[in-house]
């Protein structure tokens, strides 16, 4: 095993705790805008449970986050072939928290929560000072860190609820004069009347808008409207609902969507002091506002670099001022006609860029080109690592190559499998996570093909998506 320099992980404890060897408890509770953004009026959208049961499974990326003294809390106990290969490649694998039972559809916080022996070791971490470092804090988070008395490596709830709407983030980035696209916030019924009057112009001249959710994550809670017609649809489905519940309030913003050519990703990270550390920018990869990966490194121009990291610290400074301290990951573009829009929407919470990043400085070259990508997976049992491991033969990074491929996520892709499931011939769906490395970017796209195909042949047929 290969002795590492882990800067990143180390930064970033010292930022979360105060102190540079304070023990963590991780938690990969995803997609927690579900949480804050439960009560909130947007747009109609619903969760299914087959993908729920995937993206609660990426808490296995935070293993990628741990150090030998820390703890990850997860679902389900990972593959051992999967950490013996995680700790071959270098990493140390921190000790493993799992609760008795889990249902899928429940984040790894509420299985937590309901298993009173695995409450009981956490109390017993309380006093060594761990501090739990969760993807983002919403009420149950709290309840757990306060039911153990664990420190929380972050803010309160409500602190993070707060600076995580992009009703926030419009209105922080107007007064910091942090240019975003045109756009409007709808804190209620009226403000989206007037958001209406005002985009029916924009459409009339060929301008689509997008509807966002205050707290939609992964494409969900997105709409892009490209006609009047279907604007004046959405209004009265809106009005309609209003007047059935009495309740005029919403929590939307409305903008022009923009000719992009690239998605960007930048974070930084805000100690509990205030000071505010600019990390990176990466390329965001996209489809149809879903988050697909990143590509690294990206290219920008010397004025459009410091662009993005004048905004990171302006943000800073005004998430500090707002209570909140953490990981932050910021969504802009650069347009077809090169100009830079920094925000977004702001992400203060642990983003799929930050699970990525240690991995980046301890095994790619700064002039490696990196493809951070999910890779959809058709299976018809479930699918030991070893085997896949054997599937990827020559292609996995192994000590001393110049690339290759990393996987830093396996347990989604034996997720999707449905319980009882027993009809011959029938398939389901998973994901796996990896990095793709190599020394140029046709290179690293030759072995993104190859590990797709490779991939495809799981079931039998390729998959696509």
């Amino acid at each position: 095993m290969r002795t590492l320099s882990d800067p990143v992980l180390a930064g970033l404890r010292t930022a979360l705790t105060g102190a540079p060897d304070r023990p963590l408890v991780l938690v990969g509770n995803f997609e927690v805008e579900e949480h804050w953004g439960a009560s909130e009026p947007g747009l109609p959208h619903m969760a299914m449970n087959g993908s729920r049961a995937i993206v609660n499974h990426m808490d296995e990326l935070a293993l990628s986050l741990a150090g030998a003294g820390d703890y990850v809390l997860l679902k389900a106990a990972p593959d051992p072939e999967f950490l013996a290969y995680l700790h071959d490649l270098g990493l140390a694998v921190p000790t493993v928290l799992t609760p008795r039972a889990q249902d899928p559809v429940r984040t790894v916080t509420q299985d937590a929560l309901a298993d009173p022996d695995l409450l009981d070791t956490l109390r017993g971490l309380a006093a060594v000072r761990a501090h739990l470092w969760a993807h983002g804090i919403s009420e149950d988070e709290e309840r757990l860190t306060v039911g153990c008395g664990l420190r929380a490596a972050g803010p309160t709830a409500a602190v993070c609820k707060r600076v995580n709407s992009k009703i926030y983030s419009r209105l922080t980035a107007d007064r910091l004069g942090i240019p975003q696209p045109a756009g409007m916030v709808c804190r209620d019924a009226d403000e989206f009347d007037a958001a209406c009057e005002r985009a029916a112009s924009w459409l009339g001249a060929g301008r689509p808008v997008v509807l966002k959710d205050a707290y939609g994550v992964s494409g969900k809670g997105l709409l892009v409207v490209r006609d009047e017609a279907r604007l004046r649809q959405v209004r009265r489905l809106i009005a309609r609902r209003a007047q059935r519940s009495g309740n005029r309030r919403l929590a939307l913003v409305m903008e022009e969507w923009l000719p992009k050519r690239t998605d960007l990703n930048y974070q930084f990270t805000v100690g509990r002091d205030g000071s505010v550390r600019y990390d990176f920018v990466k390329e965001a990869l996209t489809e149809g506002g879903a988050h697909q990966g990143h590509r690294m490194p990206v290219r920008l121009t010397g004025a459009q670099s410091d662009g993005v990291r004048e905004a990171a610290h302006a943000l800073g400074g005004a998430l500090a001022a707002d209570g909140y301290f953490g990981v932050v990951g910021v969504d802009g573009l650069i347009t077809e006609d090169d100009r830079l829009y920094p925000v977004l929407e702001i992400n203060a919470r642990n983003n799929m860029s930050t699970y990525q990043e240690r991995l980046r400085a301890m095994f790619f070259d700064a002039d490696q080109t990196a493809l951070a990508k999910r890779y959809p997976v058709r299976l018809r049992r479930r699918l030991p690592f070893g085997e896949l491991r054997t599937l990827l033969d020559g292609l996995l990074l192994v000590d001393g190559s110049d690339g290759g491929v990393l996987i830093n996520c396996f347990a989604t892709v034996n997720a999707g499998e449905p319980a009882g499931r027993s009809a011959a011939g029938e398939t389901f769906e998973g994901r796996l996570y990896a990095v793709v490395v190599a020394g140029s970017p046709s290179r690293a796209e030759a072995l993104d093909r190859e590990l797709a195909r490779r991939l495809g042949t799981l079931a039998g047929s390729p998959v696509t998506g």
